[in-house]
């Protein structure tokens, strides 16, 4: 497997819209409650900032994704947020890693000064522990600021990471 993180393609929507509800429908990472569809996953992935598709260059797979946004608007407007989702096949690949990192380069590029993360889970400790490897620094908890999927609460702890 050799993957590379570049500029989803239009080629790439039905697998993005697959891997995005996955995560959706775990209901343990991702707010959205709603799935997407091929109409409102082509208009969500196309008004991102830049929408990123993890792919293996020699078969063409696609293994994850990310989205990168504004965080905010006008006097905070440098700040950035993400998205990320690896295929339920495919966890535990590093795929997140090679996201994340690319991310980070992609978020500098548009001009963003940092990039934040509001609700990272806290149970989500595999990503926290490679959001705190990449050199992001968790602001604090919100307790109980995550509704999980069976309708307990969890707590969420913002990262951030200067660009």
């Amino acid at each position: 497997m050799n993957i590379t993180v570049r500029k989803y393609e239009e080629k790439d929507l039905s697998d993005l819209i697959r891997i995005w509800n996955e995560v959706v429908e775990d209901g343990v990472a991702f707010p959205q409650e709603e799935y997407l569809n091929e109409e409102t996953g082509r208009n969500f992935f196309a008004e991102q900032t830049y929408t990123a598709a993890a792919v293996d260059k020699e078969s063409g797979k696609v293994y994850g994704l990310y989205i990168l946004h504004p965080n905010n608007i006008g006097r905070c407007g440098h700040i950035c947020n993400a998205s990320y989702a690896v295929s339920r096949d495919s966890r535990g690949l590093h795929i997140g890693e090679k996201l994340v990192s690319d991310c980070l380069v992609q978020g500098k590029e548009h001009g963003f000064g940092v990039l934040q993360f509001n609700a990272v889970v806290a149970c989500n400790v595999h990503a926290r522990h490679l959001y705190e490897r990449l050199g992001f620094v968790q602001l604090g908890v919100i307790p109980k600021g995550f509704r999980m999927k069976d309708g307990h609460y969890e707590d969420i702890c913002p990262y951030y990471h200067e660009l």
